[in-house]
């Protein structure tokens, strides 16, 4: 049987992906309005940055080079220094204890570069890459197979309409 993914192409799996993160930044600041816990906002930053680990990982492997291939734009290398820039505040907000003054801030720091990274990319990357002579539906496949490797989950099988 082959497999299938539960999106309808590589923009839609990375653009879900983008929409996951966005709710859980939402739900964070939530949590920091709400004066929760350090080890509650801990255990939703280190997810946080768990998806985004995984999401430029995919991007990086998979996506940028199919897009870059086909379009050869410089998008890409500007994408890629973002997602450098995300991954410096991702192994700060790791480095850090949750009670650390600066932890709440960080977090949010990396909220904004993420909303402006996912801006850019819709824009233009993403819009390219629908333009352009790339079957976005079969890179749905391995984008879908290697982020649940990199989860740890195995890649089964999904059924067309889950």
């Amino acid at each position: 049987m082959a497999l299938t993914t539960p999106f309808e192409n590589a923009v839609d799996l990375l653009d879900a992906d983008h929409k996951a993160v966005k709710q859980m930044f939402i739900d964070y600041s939530a949590l920091c309005e709400d004066g929760a816990p350090s080890a509650a906002r801990r255990s939703l930053a280190e997810r946080i940055c768990q998806e985004l680990t995984v999401h430029t990982q995919i991007e990086e492997e998979i996506f940028y080079p199919a897009v870059r291939e086909a379009v050869g734009d410089a998008l890409m290398e500007e994408a890629i220094a973002e997602h450098a820039e995300a991954k410096e505040l991702i192994a700060s907000i790791q480095g850090m204890k949750s009670a650390s003054e600066n932890y709440d801030t960080t977090v949010k720091k990396l909220s904004r570069a993420i909303d402006q990274h996912v801006l850019e990319e819709r824009e233009q990357i993403f819009l390219k890459a629908l333009q352009a002579p790339i079957d976005l539906r079969a890179l749905a496949i391995p984008l879908y197979k290697r982020k649940k490797q990199l989860m740890g989950a195995p890649a089964t099988p999904a059924k067309e309409n889950a």
